[in-house]
């Protein structure tokens, strides 16, 4: 799915006393208001909280979805999350996604919010706020158990990538007779196919058009008193006559689960599934967590900038963005880290002026890349640098070992180190892991393989083909040294990582088909690096004492991770094999790979959709995302090449 650029609000906040506008925003763009005079917490109470059954129709439940369209101010996000904390039988997790075409700019936003009656809720929002960058973004409350997942763009162009089971629908927005294409029959359509049985809709809308289009989609209508000098409002139930398929789902019903690795992408989905609730028991070779790559001292997160915003470039904005929000965290419980940005040198950017355009063309912010010559790089890394350079101010550094310890502390994750595990076999309850002697380590309903190359070898005699992947021997130089003039990291050819305690990391080599039993440093490499070091920053190492530290990367052909539930490893000659969406499941057992150079700017968000792929909950990555880190994509193309297609 190609995306728009995001233009943000432009917000008129009304004229002095005696203005019809006063004290109510409005859209010069759509020319309406964005809220009654009564006030927006009202009309969020009465329509759709009320509108909706809520708080009631949560009570006691372990999860309950909103889904809205049109986020606009936000007032309705703020409402159901005060509703949510006041309800002493509320819903365990409360999952709000929301769309919106044109989000206000931060400081919009606080100049809305300046004079809240919900101070503390409106402070958390936005101290969230994200960059204004397209497709999702996923934000954390009340330590995970209230999410937004705030979807930037067209409503008709997002809703049909969404992976969302709506408990109920918020259908706000500018009125249809000023904004027509978000209230359309296929954009009502597109709804329905994200309802669960019995989901509830409210609007303030009592258009007939808006009307007719919830009838053709499958909803039952009815009126309702208003608020506000709206006499009526518009509520519905989804009953379809005849059902709607659905795609695939691999959703485990369960509390347990089981891992197997402990290193970064391990870690991060222990601590994701443990964040929905379940009881994860953790499975590691070593003798340690993050004992080998992981194992590094410290690595990059940052984001991407391409031209043709594809598949590779928008997943790795949105985990990078992601990343700096989980690291950002983790940093501040005390994983020693930075997410004060990055520079990447750009030689062959086109200049500065060219990658200016490029960021304009693309709509991206400078909240999250920005263009900057040689001199203004070079001031912000505090050495000279050779070339312009992309600045993320969000990017940074952490250091994986710590990252990983602190990940596995998760409250529910229980970590067995020393353990290897000689195969896995299916179960009437799910899945077991054994031993080398054949005895039964565990069993649960649900196994994610997070165990780098050697989760093909445990799918292998279940009759899964390998991926097409390949190792890459990769080492380290530590320079422990005074401290330098670098301030920020800066990449390019290798890697410069200025540490807190002096001295930095550089790096990193990179070599194809070493064997993974050569473990040494090799001076050959310390220097090799050293020379990268000193081209990328002009640093010289001298007589510094120096530290290598080797590790292996493990990447697949298309430089995608491997991250999802994987699909059977054989399937009925009608089945359609055209998407990787469309294939069914082995039930509960998910696998998280192929990471290569990027895993700490990939595994935060990658562990997240693996968690809700697992659980049910909405999915923070759009579904040709999902497709394209997808375990059986390559299944998928070589059914596209085969005589017969691809059914």
């Amino acid at each position: 799915m190609k995306t728009r650029p995001i233009e943000p609000a432009e917000v008129d906040f009304g004229g002095g006393p005696g203005d019809e506008r006063e004290g109510v925003p409005h859209s010069p763009r759509y020319g309406d208001r964005y809220h009654p005079r009564i006030g927006a917490l009202a009309q969020a109470q009465h329509v759709f909280l009320r509108g909706n059954g809520l708080p009631a129709r949560w009570a006691r439940r372990d999860r309950f979805t909103v889904l809205e369209t049109g986020f606009g101010l936000g007032h309705n996000f703020l409402a159901t999350w005060d509703a949510w904390r006041r309800d002493p039988a509320r819903c365990t997790r409360l999952a709000f996604v929301s769309i919106e075409r044109h989000p206000l700019r931060l400081d919009d936003l606080r100049r809305v919010h300046a004079g809240s009656p919900l101070p503390a809720l409106a402070e958390a929002l936005l101290q969230a706020w994200p960059p204004l960058t397209p497709n999702l973004h996923l934000l954390d409350f009340e330590g995970g158990r209230v999410q937004l997942l705030l979807a930037l763009g067209d409503v008709a162009d997002l809703l049909p990538g969404l992976r969302v089971q709506a408990d109920a629908f918020f259908l706000d927005g500018f009125a249809p007779a000023r904004n027509p294409e978000m209230w359309q029959p296929r954009v009502l359509k597109a709804l329905g196919r994200k309802a669960v049985p019995g989901a509830t809709l409210a609007t303030w809308s009592v258009a007939r058009e808006l009307r007719q289009g919830l009838l053709s989609a499958g909803f039952e209508v009815e009126r309702a008193p208003g608020i506000g000098g709206k006499r009526e409002i518009t509520l519905a139930r989804w009953a379809p006559r005849h059902a709607v398929p659905a795609l695939p789902g691999a959703a485990v019903a369960t509390t347990q689960a089981l891992v197997v690795g402990a290193g970064i992408a391990g870690a991060a989905v222990a601590q994701a599934l443990a964040r929905m609730g379940l009881a994860v028991t953790v499975f590691e070779a070593q003798a340690t967590p993050a004992a080998r790559t992981s194992g590094n001292p410290a690595g990059l997160f940052h984001g991407s900038v391409h031209g043709d915003d594809g598949h590779h470039a928008r997943l790795f904005r949105a985990a990078a963005l992601q990343a700096q929000r989980d690291h950002a965290a983790a940093i501040a419980a005390g994983v020693p880290g930075s997410t004060a940005g990055l520079l990447r040198l750009a030689h062959d950017a086109g200049g500065v002026a060219a990658m200016q355009a490029l960021l304009q063309r693309l709509g991206l912010p400078g909240d999250y890349a920005q263009a900057l010559d040689r001199a203004a790089a070079s001031a912000l890394a505090g050495v000279p640098l050779p070339a312009a350079a992309w600045h993320y101010p969000g990017g940074g550094w952490v250091a994986p070992p710590a990252w990983v310890v602190q990940a596995l502390a998760q409250e529910g994750v229980a970590l067995r180190c020393g353990t290897p595990v000689a195969r896995i076999d299916r179960h009437a309850g799910g899945w077991q892991l054994r031993d080398h002697e054949g005895r039964v380590l565990a069993q649960a309903p649900l196994l994610v393989l997070a165990n780098a190359a050697d989760a093909a070898r445990l799918l292998a005699p279940w009759g899964w083909a390998p991926w097409p992947v390949s190792h890459s021997r990769g080492q380290v130089t530590y320079w422990a040294g005074d401290r330098l003039p670098l301030r920020l990291p800066v990449a390019g050819e290798g890697y410069a990582i200025p540490l807190p305690e002096g001295g930095l990391l550089c790096g990193a080599t990179r070599d194809e088909g070493d064997p993974e039993d050569d473990a040494a440093p090799r001076d050959s490499d310390d220097a090799h690096n050293l020379a990268r070091l000193q081209a990328l920053t002009g640093i010289s190492a001298g007589r510094a004492p120096l530290q290598g530290r080797v590790g292996w990367r493990l990447q697949s052909d298309d430089r995608l991770p491997i991250a999802g539930p994987l699909a059977l490893p054989r399937f009925a000659a009608r089945q359609r094999r055209d998407q990787p969406r469309l294939l069914p499941r082995e039930p509960g057992l998910f696998v998280f790979t192929a990471l290569g150079a990027r895993g700490l700017t990939l595994a935060p968000l990658l562990a997240r959709q693996l968690a809700a792929q697992a659980t049910g909950a909405p999915w923070p990555l759009e579904q040709d995302l999902a497709d394209a880190v997808d375990p059986a994509r390559w299944a998928v193309r070589a059914a596209r090449r085969s005589p017969g297609g691809a059914g």
